[in-house]
C-alpha cells in the first residue's frame, strides 16, 4: 500500500515518455531567408559547385537550426564533394531527429556504399524495405549496393612528394 503512489507516478511517467517517442516529428515552416539560401545552395549544387552549396546550406542552417530538409541538403552537398564521413554525420543527425525519414536512411546507405561499408548499407536497405515496400529510395539504394563501391586507384605520381627549392 505504501508503494502505490510511487508505482502510479512511475507508470504515468513511463507511459508519457513512451508516447512521446512515437509521435511524429515537428515540421516548422522555414524562414524566408533560409528558403532563399537553400535554393541558392541547390542551384550551386546543380551547377557543380559543392563548396558554394555547403556555404549556403550552412548559412541556412544557422538561420533555421532544426531543419531536417536543410540538414539533408548539406549532407548531399558533402557527398557530392566526396566527403562521405561528414555526409554520414549529417544524415545521422537527420535520422536522430526523424527516425523514419526515408531520404536520410537512403542517403546514409548511399554514403556507406561510397565508403565501402556495403554490409552496413544493406542494413539501411532492409530498414527502408521494412518502412516502405516499393519506394524509389529503396530501389535506388539497392541499385547502388548491387553496383558496389567505386574502386579508388592511387598512382605513384599522386603520392610522390614535390621537391621545393629555396635559397638560403
Amino acid at each position: 500500500m505504501r508503494f502505490t503512489p510511487a508505482a502510479l507516478s512511475l507508470s504515468l511517467a513511463l507511459a508519457l515518455s513512451a508516447s512521446t517517442l512515437h509521435s511524429a516529428a515537428l515540421v516548422q515552416p522555414l524562414d524566408p531567408r533560409a528558403v532563399a539560401l537553400e535554393s541558392a545552395g541547390k542551384a550551386a549544387l546543380a551547377a557543380g559547385n559543392p563548396q558554394d552549396a555547403i556555404d549556403s546550406f550552412e548559412a541556412a542552417l544557422a538561420i533555421q537550426p532544426g531543419s531536417i530538409a536543410i540538414t539533408l541538403d548539406l549532407a548531399d552537398a558533402h557527398r557530392a564533394q566526396g566527403m562521405q564521413g561528414k555526409a554520414l554525420h549529417y544524415y545521422r543527425v537527420a535520422i536522430a531527429r526523424d527516425p523514419q525519414n526515408l531520404d536520410a536512411i537512403a542517403g546514409e546507405g548511399a554514403a556507406l556504399v561510397e565508403k565501402g561499408a556495403v554490409e552496413k548499407a544493406r542494413r539501411n536497405l532492409s530498414r527502408l524495405q521494412w518502412l516502405c515496400k516499393d519506394c524509389s529510395q529503396a530501389s535506388n539504394l539497392a541499385t547502388l549496393i548491387a553496383k558496389g563501391p567505386s574502386p579508388r586507384i592511387v598512382s605513384a605520381d599522386d603520392v610522390k612528394p614535390k621537391p621545393v627549392v629555396s635559397t638560403n
